[in-house]
């Protein structure tokens, strides 16, 4: 017989226990807890032909995006598929696997569509909220996330069990598309509500990032690290955000000692753990800090995943592992793959890959053989496109930190103060900002002796200068 579920939703389960252990499945998935998979597990053993539990496994492995998580997330799909046939689905199950489908083929644009509609025919659906808002962040789509989360918001009102996690989903979207104060209260009446959302009171965190005050973001982390201490590895992207805050404020000890304790001290292969990882050591690196060995364990989990392909934003991570640790041939093998996945235009990704993950790719191989003033122009020409590879502003400021390095380095001090120019309009109190403080330092100190020189070239005769 049809059960439902916590929010009222319909599921085509005959046992209690299954139901139980799908509850805390999708509660889990919105709290970003490590206990997920297992419940999914147990709901799976309960109903083996449970046809949305195969197909939420399917959505899970397929975001984790590795090669061979894609494969099982196609086994996934075949399984919700057959299960579905033998009577274990419904019109919901159908819609969802139709949106999985889409997913597996790279139309991730039509995949998050086809979840906003399940949230239109069956309001308050937590589970095609929560996966739509994860496939437009691969896409760095901040305006659909906000589209979507508004949208759906009349369906978890007042007594929906998972509404504060909806409310920390219209928090991180608010905050992508600039809307900050809005945001922060957002986030901070999810995290009430709900006192596990990770991704609620990360979003906060975030505003914390782009309003430029440091200090408050560590004393927000600092005062609730047991909200995120249920976590699966995002809890070591919240760690990374406190190593952000205590790197813009000038606390470079800090940030490494969380880097080996708490960012790297598993050492997994997931690209998200690799992400934070290698934006992390480079922003280190680029304010003078000696890393030591640490890109080596890097580069030698990318190296295996020259050849993934399928997240733009997971590739242009390993290629600064690679480069920041010399291996150049893997470097430029994936800088290539990029480039051909673009030329093979198989789907959203690809587009993604060829229009800005491969000049960006360009950009970085630029800087990595010291051709700073090339790079600055290849990584300043794909600045505006740079959403779409996914990802927060947060972390593709990485991207936007090396072009600055870049343009320092050539010495070209005028594009170095433009390029920071820019990032007061994502962060209001620039002044504030420590991460400009220093570059500006860097320019005046530079700049000077180049004033000086032209000064000096003013006094001496034209015939000198005709022949110098």
């Amino acid at each position: 017989m049809s059960r439902t579920d916590a929010a009222g939703l319909p599921l085509e389960l005959d046992s209690a226990a299954a139901v139980d252990a799908w509850n805390g499945c999708v509660r889990g998935f919105l709290a970003h807890a490590a206990e997920t998979p297992a419940r999914l597990g147990a709901a799976l053993t309960a109903a083996p032909g449970f046809a949305l539990g195969h197909a939420a496994m399917g959505f899970f492995q397929f975001l984790l995006g590795r090669r061979e998580t894609h494969e099982a997330a196609r086994a996934a799909q075949a399984r919700a598929v057959k299960a579905a046939a033998g009577g274990g689905g419904d019109a919901r199950t159908a819609a969802y696997l139709d949106a999985l489908a889409d997913a597996l083929d790279g139309r991730l644009f039509a995949s998050a569509d086809r979840l906003d509609a399940i949230l239109r025919r069956w309001p308050g659906d937590a589970l095609a909220l929560k996966l739509g808002h994860a496939i437009r962040f691969l896409l760095g789509d901040a305006a659909g996330m906000r589209r979507a989360v508004e949208a759906a918001a009349a369906g978890f009102g007042e007594g929906h069990p998972y509404g504060g996690y909806a409310l920390g989903c219209h928090a991180f979207a608010l905050e992508e598309t600039g809307a900050y104060a809005q945001a922060e209260a957002q986030g901070r009446a999810g995290v009430a509500l709900a006192a596990d959302d990770a991704w609620g009171l990360h979003a906060v965190a975030h505003v914390c990032e782009m309003t430029a005050r440091p200090r408050d973001g560590v004393a927000l982390l600092r005062g609730a690290a047991g909200a995120w201490a249920h976590c699966n590895n995002f809890g070591a992207h919240v760690w990374w955000h406190l190593a952000l805050f205590h790197l813009d404020r000038g606390a470079f000890e800090p940030a490494l000692l969380l880097y080996d304790a708490r960012i790297r001290a598993a050492r997994t292969d997931d690209y998200r753990d690799i992400a934070n990882a290698a934006s992390l050591l480079a922003r280190l690196e680029l304010e003078g800090v000696g890393v030591g060995a640490r890109w080596e364990e890097l580069a030698e989990l990318a190296a295996a995943r020259v050849n993934d392909g399928g997240n733009v934003f997971a590739d242009l991570h390993y290629l600064i592992a690679l480069d920041r640790a010399g291996r150049r041939a893997e470097a430029a093998r994936l800088a290539a793959r990029l480039k051909a996945d673009g030329a093979r235009g198989a789907g959203d990704m690809d587009a993604v890959a060829g229009e800005v993950g491969a000049p960006v790719a360009e950009g970085l191989r630029l800087f990595a053989d010291g051709a700073h003033r090339a790079a600055f122009a290849k990584l300043h020409a794909a600045s505006d496109s740079l959403q779409r590879v996914g990802g927060s502003h947060a972390q593709r400021d990485v991207f936007a930190r090396l072009m600055v390095a870049a343009a320092l380095k050539a010495g070209l001090w005028a594009e170095a103060e433009r390029a920071l120019a820019r990032r007061p309009g994502l962060r209001p109190a620039a002044g504030a900002d420590g991460y400009i403080a220093r570059r500006r330092a860097e320019i005046a100190r530079g700049a000077a002796p180049d004033a000086a020189g032209r000064d000096a070239a003013q006094h001496v005769s034209p015939a000198y200068r005709l022949h110098a």
